[in-house]
């Protein structure tokens, strides 16, 4: 599958702007990772891309969600790797990833959330804007940004060897690379 084809199917099955912005932020989060890793960056990158693709039919049963993206992405004949870095990015399910891939995206997929409102509460509201320290501090603070699960940032360092800082640093520059696309 293309990254257009996945593209396509993203916007087939997600309406909100904010979830497709969500998916974009994500997907190149993945991609600069897969790189850092030596890894496939348009595998990872469509993994990110179509990680959410379930969540507008399952908003409403979220023990349901990933479980139904998993087998939208298996239906399209897509690798198992992403099948499952797809099922397991949701850590309702208590499934363990396993794969490098599916436990750069259980990480990243808050942290991503966090950047977010990181730079929605900045004056300019830009993501060029963002320091790392600032999305660091937001993390320390509870209160901020309250449905981002720290818990799955936290396992940066056990699941991909990086530290919370190292992961932040990547993780900032490629929202910044497409900070138009975000609308950031």
């Amino acid at each position: 599958m293309t990254r257009q084809e996945a593209f396509n199917i993203l916007q087939k099955n997600l309406s909100s702007p904010n979830l497709i912005k969500h998916s974009l932020a994500v997907e190149a989060v993945m991609r600069k990772l897969a790189d850092y890793f030596d890894q496939d960056c348009e595998q990872w990158g469509i993994t990110g891309l179509l990680h959410d693709i379930d969540y507008e039919k399952t908003k409403d049963n979220p023990s349901q969600h990933s479980l139904v993206g998993a087998e939208m992405i298996q239906e399209m004949g897509l690798d198992a790797e992403i099948v499952q870095a797809v099922k397991v990015h949701n850590e309702i399910h208590g499934i363990e990833p396993e794969s490098l891939m599916s436990k750069a995206l259980f990480c990243i997929d808050s942290l991503t959330g966090l950047i977010v409102a990181s730079v929605l509460v900045l004056p300019s509201r830009k993501i060029s804007d963002l320091t790392v320290d600032s999305v660091l501090k937001h993390f320390q603070q509870k209160s901020f940004a309250r449905g981002v699960n720290r818990e799955n940032i936290d396992k940066t360092k056990e699941y991909l060897d990086l530290d919370r800082k190292e992961l932040a640093i990547l993780a900032l520059s490629a929202m910044q690379e497409i900070s138009t696309e975000l609308a950031l």
